[in-house]
């Protein structure tokens, strides 16, 4: 695009060396810049965490409060976020900023479009903090920035095609390929969860049916467990019994707990979920090919439980079975630390920048 005074100026992101291209240099950057101390921001439904990561992606501080009640304005949150960030930035050096939201960010990475947890409709989220904050900000999906965590320093490491699954209350997803997170056209891309999977089945709250995670989810496990406690079923009285008598009681950390100690009913589901869970990752696999599926969330904590089933139908499931390679299925090594960590990395590619503006600022300034 040009102007009646040349070439148009870049827009903030490309300044910043947010593109594909900065994250494919991300392995090259100076040993000084990798060792930067940045700040990530994980934000869930239920709780906001903050952290100070170094270049190696440990977590040198963190803290922790809950997520601003989603009927309360989005100043709200942002005076959290700006208040943990304040806290950690009095005790370290730090250089950026990394917010990971749960809901759609767009292309540009500064927007939350939506987030289903939070009152954030169109929120100039990166506008909204850096005017607040002396550092730079850079805002992305909470599963893009855990797959980036895991690509870096986890699971993922070594892959140059990988997809991470996100299994929580329902799923998220994000692709990470020759270095740099593909987050699609409008920055929208790695929401498998709403892929369909059973024509006219469960209600999904996207407002279509059959929705891959209204199978394999905590929510799928939670429902099928209930339902089942609610049909008065003698073989889930265990179960029940666990939860102090009553469905409602039954949480998915109790039925993972209750499959660990051997208990049929809570083997079963997790099962079922695994099963789902592995012909969602088969039609992954002939969509994009990729060459590892790295499974994370709190569901799978569940470990073997649920990636047994899940290799097994995915085996199964998978077309062109015994003519083509199979991805591999593996745990994710970060646990909930994923999304803060990843968020935090790609915010060192912010500090990068805005480090080498400084200087050549500071440089011109001395010149004339």
């Amino acid at each position: 695009m040009t102007s009646a005074n040349g070439p148009a100026r870049p827009a903030l992101p490309s300044l910043l060396g947010l593109g594909p291209r900065a994250e494919r240099r991300r392995r090259t950057l100076p040993a000084g810049v990798l060792r930067l101390p940045t700040i990530g921001v994980d934000i869930g439904g239920t709780k906001v965490v903050a952290g100070v990561v170094d270049g190696e992606g440990r977590v040198l501080d963190r803290l922790r409060t809950e997520t601003p009640d989603k009927s309360k304005s989005p100043k709200v949150v942002e005076d959290v976020i700006v208040d943990l960030v304040l806290q950690l930035a009095d005790k370290h050096d730090v250089h950026a900023v990394g917010v990971g939201a749960a809901g759609w960010v767009d292309a540009e990475r500064s927007t939350v479009l939506f987030a289903p947890h939070l009152n954030w409709r169109g929120e100039p989220l990166q506008q909204a903090l850096s005017s607040r904050l002396r550092f730079p900000v850079v805002v992305e999906n909470d599963a893009n920035a855990a797959a980036w965590a895991e690509w870096r320093f986890g699971a993922g490491r070594g892959e140059d095609h990988m997809v991470m699954i996100t299994l929580g209350t329902g799923i998220g997803g994000a692709v990470v390929r020759d270095g740099y997170v593909d987050r699609g056209k409008h920055g929208l891309a790695g929401e498998f969860g709403h892929m369909q999977v059973v024509p006219g089945g469960h209600r999904c709250p996207c407002g279509n049916r059959g929705c891959w995670e209204q199978y394999s989810s905590g929510n799928a496990l939670v429902r099928e467990a209930r339902e089942l406690a609610a049909e008065e079923s003698p073989v889930v009285q265990p179960l029940l019994a666990r939860a102090g008598g009553t469905p409602l009681g039954i949480t998915g950390p109790l039925v993972t707990e209750a499959a660990r100690e051997g208990d049929p009913v809570a083997v079963e589901l997790l099962y079922e979920v695994g099963r789902w869970l592995g012909v969602g990752i088969a039609n992954l696999a002939a969509a994009l090919d990729p060459g590892r599926f790295v499974v994370g969330g709190g569901v799978s904590e569940a470990g073997e439980l649920l990636l047994a089933p899940a290799q097994d139908a995915f085996r199964r499931t998978l077309t062109g079975r015994g003519f083509r390679p199979e991805a591999e299925i593996v745990h994710a090594a970060l646990g909930n630390e994923a999304g803060l960590v990843g968020a935090a990395d790609l915010a060192r590619q912010v500090a990068r920048r805005f480090r080498t503006v400084k200087r050549r600022r500071v440089e011109r300034a001395t010149t004339h």
